[in-house]
């Protein structure tokens, strides 16, 4: 585990533009177990592509009307037991860091694995991620005032 002074900015960048951290796996079952809503859940990470290319598409990607009605993030390898724990509502999918996923009534209905981020420009990130948003999601407050 890294110190959390090094972290903190890195969880800033999600925090600071609408996300809820969870930190353990209790808060990600109150977040998630029954919600039907629209929910994007991102496993961040220290690694380079978190940094160049995942969380800045992911602020690009939600200043949109489109956009998910909750936004979580728990932050792998160092809330081991909150990123577990959010990992197990992805069904089908390999422990990805990072990864990006989109859930809507309970169930994963898009998702951007570390695979599908890395060596990608955050542009072309943004762009899958609002296709998304437009195909599951309908338009928010949030996102229509920003």
């Amino acid at each position: 585990m890294y110190p959390e002074h090094l972290l903190t900015p890195m969880r800033q960048e999600l925090t600071s533009i609408g996300f809820r951290e969870l930190r353990t796996g209790d808060e990600v079952d109150a977040a998630l177990k029954q919600e039907k809503r629209t929910v994007l859940v991102v496993v961040n990470s220290v690694c380079g592509c978190a940094a160049g290319r995942a969380r800045p598409a992911i602020a690009r990607a939600i200043s949109r009307a489109a956009r998910p009605e909750l936004l979580f993030t728990v932050f792998a390898g160092q809330d081991a037991e909150a990123t577990d724990r959010a990992r197990g509502y992805f069904t089908g999918y390999a422990p990805s860091s990072p990864s990006i996923t989109l859930m809507r009534d309970g169930k994963v209905a898009f998702m951007l694995e570390r695979t599908n981020i890395e060596g990608r420009d955050p542009s072309a990130i943004a762009d899958d991620l609002t296709r998304a948003f437009d195909r599951y999601c309908a338009p928010t407050a949030a996102g229509a005032a920003q």
